[in-house]
């Protein structure tokens, strides 16, 4: 199987569940480092100017999703899809903006694996997307039932990275102010 650079010109992040309530529930990382995973993520997209979709659902009560701060602390304002479906995939809204972003390739994170990030994943890949699931930026509910997810997903023709990864892979010329910088997200995800 042929692997494809990622071409950072053709693609957006998609931030799936990292909502107060749910971020919470993750079982296959530690939370602290997947806060970490994601701020790098939202970084790095920011730095290389990536287009981010936040995806959530509203609580049970009708209100708004409160989302993970790290994403609005790495990358600024930006509006917040909410869906009433588990697959970000089929909201018209979420789908329309990633047409009118012109990029085929979906950098995806969230919680849980097994579903906010699985489903968007596998429907981007039947939809001749690109989907390329960020692995330290997403949490699963257990090791098993997220090694499953991931299975389907690679089935699909998904594939999965790294923050540090896809850092060092979008980074460029070393000498250049924006590598620079994508390559101290690298370190920051590297230290303790």
């Amino acid at each position: 199987m042929k692997t494809q650079a990622i071409d950072p010109s053709d693609s957006l992040v998609l931030f799936a569940d990292l909502q107060q309530g749910i971020i919470e529930l993750t079982r296959t990382v530690p939370i602290d480092r997947l806060r970490k995973g994601v701020k790098g993520l939202a970084k790095l997209a920011k730095i290389l100017g990536l287009p981010i979709i936040v995806s959530a659902v509203a609580g049970e009560d009708g209100k708004p999703a409160v989302i993970t701060p790290e994403i609005e602390a790495a990358y600024g304002k930006y509006p917040i899809h909410h869906r009433t479906t588990a697959n970000s995939l089929l909201n018209t809204e979420i789908l329309a903006a990633i047409k009118d972003s012109g990029r085929h390739t979906l950098l995806i994170a969230g919680v849980a694996t097994e579903l906010a990030v699985q489903l968007p994943a596998t429907t981007a890949a039947e939809q001749g997307l690109r989907a390329v699931l960020v692995v330290d930026a997403c949490g699963g509910m257990s090791e098993r039932t997220e090694q499953a997810a991931l299975a389907r997903i690679a089935q699909a023709g998904a594939t999965t990275t790294s923050v540090m990864t896809l850092a060092g892979e979008l980074a460029g010329d070393f000498r250049q102010p924006t590598a620079q910088a994508a390559i101290g997200v690298v370190f920051e995800m590297a230290a303790g």
